[in-house]
């Protein structure tokens, strides 16, 4: 298996990644780098966003085909259907309304490149094909405080209460927006069942078919990490969508499914935090 690590490769550069592909030669390509954070950082860095996503991948969907790369799964993400998406959330509902504003310039970047991959199908005749993953959380994930995603954010505060003696935690917006959680180690899974079984158009959704509450996502983090005290909320942050649970069920008929309950997943996460904590491994944790 090869990675194009960011210190060795920046994937914004079309040079760059013209060189990694005629040198690597890669059979097949999982394109999951992106710019990516929770809603603060959405909305405070829309610029960055939308332009570091949009080179990633023009430059390395254009590589792939130049390189002779036949198979190529890109992973777009949950967040780009409408904001008032049905629920559940099917394939069909790309670009049926408008997109949740704090979150528009990832998403319109992420919805580029699935059209990449579709109209390089259609033209090229090349098997791209794209996953739309829910909201992920696993071992080695970004545990900063401000622009992490809401797991480990909610993970590294509550530990931070427990070390410290806090009677409180924080939990941004109201915390009754309801979401999906897909472990890593399942996503890693459900990459290479789709590189062996699929071939089609169609971005398929990549989850669960389950979803909680913030607040009962808080709760559960809390009693993994042992931790008994309660949850205010500071209601001048956003919300974000109200509810994004995707259909599944495409996926599902192929032959896969999600295998990590939520508590057992956020348990290994957790279990990684400390340990990485012990040996300085873990990336952007303050406080």
């Amino acid at each position: 298996m090869l990675t194009a690590d960011r210190a060795a490769v920046d994937l914004r550069r079309q040079d760059a990644v013209e060189a990694w592909m005629a040198r690597e030669k890669p059979d097949a390509i999982v394109l999951a780098a992106a710019k990516v954070g929770g809603i603060v950082a959405n909305d405070t860095y829309p610029a960055d966003f939308i332009h570091d996503n949009l080179a990633i991948e023009l430059a390395i969907i254009e590589a792939a085909h130049r390189h002779g790369v036949e198979k190529l799964l890109f992973l777009g993400s949950s967040c780009i259907y409408p904001k008032m998406a049905p629920q559940p959330i099917t394939e069909d509902a790309l670009l049926t309304g408008p997109l949740e504003p704090t979150n528009e310039w990832y998403a319109i970047a992420k919805i580029a490149g699935l059209k990449m991959c579709q109209a390089y199908r259609r033209q090229h005749g090349r098997d791209y094909i794209s996953g739309m993953p829910t909201n992920l959380y696993g071992i080695g994930d970004n545990f900063d405080p401000v622009n992490s995603h809401v797991v480990p954010a909610l993970m590294g505060r509550i530990h931070r209460a427990k070390e410290e003696g806090q009677d409180t935690v924080t939990i941004w917006g109201t915390g009754e927006p309801r979401r999906e959680f897909l472990f890593t180690d399942d996503l890693a899974d459900a990459c290479v069942f789709m590189l062996k079984h699929y071939s089609g158009e169609v971005a398929l959704n990549i989850g669960t078919g389950n979803d909680v509450t913030i607040n009962e996502l808080a709760e559960e983090i809390a009693r993994v990490v042992g931790w008994t005290g309660r949850f205010v909320h500071d209601t001048s942050r956003p919300d974000g969508t109200p509810r994004k649970l995707l259909d599944v069920s495409r996926l599902q008929s192929l032959g896969w499914s999600a295998r990590t309950p939520l508590s057992d997943g956020l348990a290994q996460t957790y279990d990684w935090f400390l340990g990485a904590l012990q040996r300085g491994e873990a990336r952007n944790i303050t406080g």
